[in-house]
């Protein structure tokens, strides 16, 4: 009689019911994928986190390196939010991706990720009104689209504290901001980043233009949904025209009411028409948090599949990638149905750094250590257990980050 262990018994289980879940003519959720000019082994992203290790100048370490190159097993790393100029911070100890010091540290994690046969693009950040004098350059004010406070909070020195009253960005000083973006995404194809995603969601600068709830300018720049996408669509150009558009995605969280975002009045027709505008540049992704970031999926009416109708109708090779509280199975249906293409991860990854094989393999997952995402050094950073097929429980090890979580 022939044994089985327990591990490879499970691995036979989860293959069987991947294969239950998907006919032989559809992708499934490992399998490699091209789009635009970016090419990914698996259809599981990292999302970006933001863990807040950057060293002195907003600088990478190399303890952020070896973070990336643990988790080089996903199919596309997106990195941590990255700031696109001195200004563009609204967190403590955040990356930039502006200086020269900056790209050379970015230089090693990008060739770590590619030495593990990763794939990594640059998130360019600009926070807007989510951010405090002291994080600003000579304690001036931040910048917006309005000069309303949001009520939001962000992290200083002294913890948490609440952001700072912004100033409207002038007319004049508009094409800097796009400016600084193309400049980051050419910093990022230099510093051996394969691509960019812009960071158009969670209450940061674009959404501030974007949403008539912040937006409360009344020239060219508010006001219409056209004269609102005005600046994101700017930027989006600028970005492809410096980089090229195979390179270039968009991350959108269309009713994700973090840092203050209230709803705008007509999202489905903002973001609606939003993608008809962008369909002519032909980006390489679109990634859209589905309901509230790290909430509630269903928090409002928002019809996502015909958003992603919209951006394949004339981009059929770009990909869409989902987001926000996906479980194994709901990841493995959603690629099966073409509901999308790639699905990304965001805190599985912080405590899972072999999450692409746990995932494949059905395995447990590993706990999520909530007092060390900000800030500190390796523990809860780079200390997580990597699953080497033995019994996996609440005990094991006695490490508090190996206790069993079951949802994804």
């Amino acid at each position: 009689m022939r044994y089985i262990s327990r591990g490879v018994r499970q691995r036979t289980d989860a293959n069987a019911e991947l294969a239950a879940l998907c006919r032989p003519d559809m992708s499934t959720l490992f399998d490699p994928i091209r789009f635009g000019s970016l090419t990914a082994r698996n259809r599981i992203v990292m999302a970006p986190l933001t863990r807040n290790r950057a060293g002195p100048g907003q600088v990478a370490t190399d303890l952020m390196a070896l973070y990336y190159e643990q988790r080089s097993s996903a199919g596309l790393i997106v990195s941590e939010a990255t700031q696109i100029a001195p200004e563009a911070q609204g967190y403590l100890d955040t990356p930039g991706i502006y200086s020269s010091a900056q790209l050379r540290a970015w230089r090693s994690i990008t060739s770590a990720v590619h030495a593990k046969g990763g794939s990594i693009i640059a998130q360019l950040w600009h926070v807007g009104r989510i951010s405090h004098v002291s994080l600003q350059p000579h304690g001036q004010a931040p910048v917006s689209s309005t000069g309303r406070r949001a009520d939001a909070k962000t992290f200083t020195t002294k913890g948490f504290e609440d952001v700072s009253q912004p100033r409207a960005l002038r007319l004049d000083e508009l094409p800097g901001i796009v400016g600084q973006f193309r400049q980051a995404a050419r910093n990022a194809i230099d510093s051996g980043f394969d691509g960019v995603e812009v960071h158009g969601a969670n209450g940061y600068l674009l959404e501030q233009f974007l949403r008539d709830s912040i937006n409360d300018r009344t020239d060219a720049y508010g006001g219409s949904q056209e004269n609102r996408i005005r600046l994101p669509m700017e930027i989006m150009t600028a970005i492809t025209e410096e980089i090229g558009a195979g390179r270039t995605g968009l991350r959108l969280s269309p009713v994700s009411p973090v840092n203050d975002a209230k709803q705008d009045s007509d999202a489905q027709g903002l973001f609606n028409h939003f993608m008809n505008r962008l369909n002519p540049l032909h980006l390489a992704f679109i990634h859209v948090i589905e309901g509230a970031t790290g909430a509630a999926r269903d928090l409002m009416s928002f019809d996502f599949a015909a958003l992603k109708s919209l951006f394949k109708r004339n981009d059929a090779q770009g990909a869409w990638i989902v987001n926000n509280g996906y479980t194994r199975s709901m990841a493995i249906s959603a690629v099966a149905s073409d509901a999308a293409d790639m699905v990304a991860f965001g805190r599985p990854f912080i405590s899972n750094p072999d999450l692409v094989n746990r995932l494949r393999f059905d395995e447990p997952l590993a706990a999520l250590d909530a007092t060390t995402l900000y800030g500190g050094g390796a523990a809860g950073y780079t200390d997580y257990p990597v699953f080497d097929g033995s019994d996996f429980g609440p005990n094991a090890g006695g490490n508090p980050r190996e206790r069993v979580e079951s949802a994804v």
